[in-house]
């Protein structure tokens, strides 16, 4: 692999990393919201609206199998758009993704119920969930693809940790949404005041269209574009030559994305049909769980900066595979400060800490000839087999196991196991040439500094 640290420094546009720090912010705070109004809903209403005639136990995995449908949906739209993501450029695709998922989510808000045209409702729910989901397929690993390229060396991390305070920001918005709702008769919850958490997004939707319209392409990019002598293949190189780190990417993300979704949105149900938790708290702790945990994505970003990537995420996905069962234990206690305490810690770590770091650990993974498509198929196919179907699973399990916890904490703990040893047997990659078409290996590490003499001993410091 060549090493940046015999490359000219590339000048960095202060300007154009602030832009690009705004724009995935407000993309991933769109998705995110989304997500959040559409998790909390599947937990609190869907069951009632489009689900009714049915027990609550199934009435509930049925709200939770239309959440799953998104997930099917996002590898097929992440195939879509970063294939033109890497031959056409970052910029134009975040529009068009962003534009699907806010106009699905403002769809969802005007659909009848069961109640007014029967079974064509939950059908066309899961229509309207399939097109968000093709649409997300592509915005976050798009966002931090872009975001990474951007960033000078040294400050990858920090920066590209933004994209989880865009998600923070949009669980706390949704939240926020969900508490106003709460507030209403139960009776106008049920009839237009669901409806209003969904249509609220059009203001989300057009404040990030402003934004990312004014939005500059990676200077990465464009040093690559103006070095092809022939078209890319982004889908075709990454088959070829991608699939191993492709695969790495699966496993470390896998245990991560399983239990990030199963504290947002199976915790939720859990709190409030097992624990009997009051379902006005549930928006108020995922509220404070998302504020607290984008400044753990800020603060896990730089540190991996400083100690490198690996060590970070080894060390987070480490303490997550004894996080479940010490958090079902403080939360079958039903106390508000353990219920709290758990949801805090679980944002903080799984949620958006650890995911914080994936957004510049993923594309330096990848080399220049296809990162974007890399990133997106790694992450999305790795949210089909976890957080896609965690609720699922762990309402599934929940119900053959009599509401016991333990089924579901083994299996959030195995998952995690997966993604940790994942990690361990990773590359190092931090601040490597983003502009080496290579991808990162094993053993080698992209450790850049003033001189070579600095290079080897930081080399020589990440490879412990």
């Amino acid at each position: 692999m060549t090493s940046a640290a015999h490359l000219p420094a590339r000048e960095v546009d202060q300007s154009k990393v602030r832009k690009a720090a705004v724009a995935g912010l407000i993309g991933t705070t769109l998705e995110l919201y989304d997500f959040v109004i559409y998790g909390t809903a599947s937990a609190l209403v869907f069951s009632k609206l489009f689900f009714p005639n049915i027990s609550p136990t199934a009435a509930l995995l049925a709200s939770f199998t239309t959440f799953a449908v998104g997930f099917l949906f996002r590898p097929l739209g992440g195939i879509f758009f970063s294939h033109f993501g890497d031959r056409l450029g970052r910029k134009w695709i975040l529009v068009v993704t962003l534009l699907l998922m806010g106009g699905a989510t403002l769809v969802i808000g005007l659909l009848p119920t069961f109640e007014q045209v029967g079974i064509l409702a939950p059908i066309l729910l899961c229509v309207c969930r399939a097109a968000q989901g093709f649409g997300a397929g592509a915005e976050q690993s798009g966002g931090a693809t872009l975001l990474t390229e951007t960033a000078s060396p040294g400050t990858r991390g920090k920066l590209a940790s933004l994209i989880m305070v865009g998600a923070a920001a949009g669980t706390a918005l949704g939240a926020l949404v969900w508490i106003a709702a709460q507030s209403l008769a139960p009776n106008d919850m049920l009839t237009w005041g669901w409806r209003l958490v969904f249509l609220s997004s059009i203001f989300v939707t057009i404040a990030a269209l402003i934004i990312r319209r004014k939005l500059d392409e990676s200077p990465v990019f464009e040093e690559i574009k103006q070095a092809r002598t022939e078209p890319p293949a982004p889908l075709r190189e990454v088959a070829r030559n991608g699939k191993a780190n492709v695969l790495r990417v699966i496993l470390m993300n896998f245990g991560v994305s399983t239990q990030s979704y199963s504290i947002q949105v199976f915790m939720a149900s859990y709190l409030i049909t097992v624990v009997g938790t009051d379902p006005k708290f549930i928006p108020q702790v995922l509220l404070i769980g998302a504020l607290c945990g984008g400044v753990a994505a800020v603060g896990f970003g730089t540190l991996s900066d400083k100690i490198g990537r690996r060590r970070v995420v080894s060390i987070i996905t480490g303490a997550l595979v004894l996080f479940p069962a010490p958090a079902f234990m403080l939360l079958t206690t039903g106390s508000p400060v353990a219920i709290m305490l758990v949801i805090i810690v679980g944002f903080m770590l799984a949620c958006q800490g650890v995911v914080g770091v994936h957004m510049s650990y993923f594309p330096e993974i990848f080399g220049s000839r296809y990162r974007y498509a890399g990133v997106t198929l790694g992450r999305e196919f790795s949210s089909i087999i976890g957080g896609g179907v965690a609720p699922m699973i762990c309402a599934g399990l929940l119900g053959i196991f009599s509401n016991s916890w333990i089924p579901v904490a083994i299996y959030m703990s195995l998952t995690m196991l997966v993604s940790f040893i994942a990690t361990r047997l990773s590359p190092e990659t931090l601040n490597r040439d983003l502009t080496d078409p290579e991808d990162a290996r094993p053993g080698t590490t992209g450790i850049t500094a003033a001189n070579p003499a600095t290079a080897n001993a930081t080399v020589a410091e990440h490879a412990k």
